[in-house]
C-alpha cells in the first residue's frame, strides 16, 4: 500500500493540502481518513493501548486534521478546538490574574467580548490600540505583558500589521510575552505568521479552512513545545474539543484550499475595483489597492506559496455620506450575496459589522477605532465574477 507523502519533505502547498497528516486506513485501505465516531478505546491492559485512551483527549480523525493544518502553516504542532473562540479561551486560561495582554483596537467582536467581559473580571489586563505605529505599540508593552494579540488583515477594517516588527519590539521589551496572530482572514495559503517570527497562529477553521459554511471549529499552530503542552492540558481539562465529523469536514475542505483561495482573491479584487468606481460608494477598504495604507506591507506579508502577492477575499466599504439607511437597503437587496454572519465560504456573504459580528463592542469604542455604523463587509465567494458585480450594481441602484 502506498505511503502518504512525507509532510516534512519540501512538497508544494497543494500537495500538502491534499495529503499531509493522513494515511490510508490500515484496516480497509480507505484513502479518506475515517470518521472515528467513538468515545473511548479498548486497551489490552491498563496503559497498553494504540495511542488513544479517551476521545476528549485524542481522536484519530482529529489527529489527522491537526497534522494537516500544522503542515500548511509550517508548524511542528497543531491543536484543534470546538470553535475559534474556544481556542482563544484556551490561550486566556493559560494566563494568570495580573497578566497583561496587548491587542488591536479593531479586532473581531467575539474576541473583544471574551477579553473584556469574561477575562478582565478575572484579573487579566488588556490594552487596545492601533498597532500600525510600532513606537506607540512599544509604549503599550509592560514587564507583565504575557501575550500580544494580532489580527492581520483585521476584521472588518482590513488594516495590515507588521508581524515581524511587532515580534521584534515584543522580544526587546517584553521577552516573556508570546505573539499570537489570528490568521483567519488570510489563511495559510496567503500568510504564514510563523515565518515572520510569531509564536502561535490561530484560525477559526469555520472560515476559509472549512470553506463551505457547514462546520464550526478552531485551531492553534505552533513550534513551541511548552505552549503545545499547555493547550493540550486545556483540551483535556476543560473539554472544548471538536467532534470527529467536524474534523472530517475541515480535513476534506483543506484539500481544495489552494484552489478556492485563488478564486476568492481574484473575485475580491474585481469587486473592490468595481465598487471604487460606483457613484454611490464612498471609501472602499481593500489591501490590494496601492493607496491602501498597508498595501506595501501586505504585498510583503501576504503571498501565495509561489511568492505572488495576494490580498484575500474580504472587502469592506462605506457609502457616500456614510448613509446608514442606504447601507441597510443595499444589504437587503442583494441576491447572490447572502446577508449573513461569518465569512470564508464558497458563497458570497454581505454583513453589517456594527449590528452583527461587532455588535458586542460598545458604539463609542467601535467608532473610536474607526468602524463607522454604515460599514458593509463582503466575504467574496467563488461564484462568477460578472454575477457578483451585477448583483452589487443592482442592489446599489435599488437602494
Amino acid at each position: 500500500m502506498a505511503a502518504p507523502p512525507d509532510a516534512s519533505a519540501p512538497l508544494g502547498f497543494g500537495t500538502r493540502a491534499v495529503h499531509a497528516g493522513q494515511a490510508p486506513d490500515p484496516s480497509t485501505g480507505a484513502i479518506m481518513t475515517p470518521i472515528y465516531q467513538t468515545s473511548t478505546y479498548v486497551q489490552a491492559r491498563p496503559g497498553d493501548h494504540q495511542g488513544h485512551e479517551y476521545a476528549r483527549v485524542t481522536n484519530p480523525t482529529r489527529t489527522a486534521l491537526e497534522g494537516n493544518l500544522a503542515a500548511l502553516e509550517g508548524a511542528a504542532h497543531g491543536i484543534t478546538f470546538a470553535s475559534g473562540v474556544a481556542a482563544i479561551d484556551a490561550l486566556c486560561k493559560s494566563l494568570r490574574p495580573g497578566d497583561h495582554i496587548v491587542s488591536t483596537n479593531d479586532l473581531y467582536g467575539g474576541t473583544y467580548r471574551l477579553f473584556r467581559q469574561v477575562y478582565e473580571p478575572f484579573g487579566l489586563r488588556f490594552s487596545f490600540g492601533d498597532l500600525t505605529d510600532l513606537d506607540a505599540f512599544e509604549q503599550m508593552l509592560e514587564p507583565t505583558t504575557k501575550l500580544v494579540w494580532l489580527e492581520t488583515p483585521t476584521n472588518p477594517l482590513l488594516r495590515i500589521y507588521d508581524i515581524a516588527g511587532v515580534v521584534e519590539r515584543t522580544r526587546a521589551k517584553s521577552p516573556e510575552a508570546v505573539v499570537v496572530v489570528d490568521n483567519t482572514f488570510a489563511s495559510p495559503y496567503l500568510q504564514r505568521p510563523l515565518e515572520h517570527g510569531a509564536d502561535l497562529v490561530l484560525h477559526s477553521t469555520t472560515k476559509y479552512l472549512g470553506g463551505h459554511s457547514d462546520v464550526v471549529g478552531g485551531a492553534i499552530l505552533t513550534d513551541d513545545e511548552a505552549w503545545t503542552e499547555k493547550l493540550r492540558f486545556q483540551i483535556k481539562a476543560t473539554g472544548a474539543v471538536p467532534g470527529p465529523m467536524d474534523c472530517f469536514l475541515v480535513l476534506r475542505a483543506t484539500k481544495t484550499l489552494h484552489l478556492r483561495m485563488e478564486r476568492h482573491c481574484a473575485n475580491a479584487d474585481a469587486v473592490a475595483r468595481f465598487l471604487r468606481t460606483h457613484p454611490k460608494v464612498g471609501r472602499v477598504r481593500f489591501p490590494g489597492f496601492e493607496d491602501h495604507p498597508g498595501h506595501a506591507l501586505a504585498a510583503r506579508q501576504m503571498r501565495t506559496p509561489s511568492g505572488t502577492p495576494a490580498f484575500g477575499g474580504m472587502v469592506s466599504f462605506e457609502l457616500v455620506n456614510d448613509a446608514l439607511d442606504v447601507a441597510m437597503d443595499v444589504m437587503a437587496n442583494t441576491r447572490v450575496f447572502s446577508l449573513a454572519e461569518s465569512l470564508g465560504g464558497v458563497e458570497s456573504l454581505v454583513s453589517h459589522p456594527a449590528s452583527m459580528t461587532h455588535g458586542s463592542i460598545p458604539a463609542d469604542v467601535r467608532r473610536a477605532a474607526g468602524l463607522p455604523d454604515s460599514l458593509i463587509r463582503l466575504s467574496v465567494g467563488v461564484e462568477d465574477e460578472a454575477d457578483l458585480i451585477a448583483d452589487l450594481d443592482r442592489a446599489l441602484g435599488v437602494a
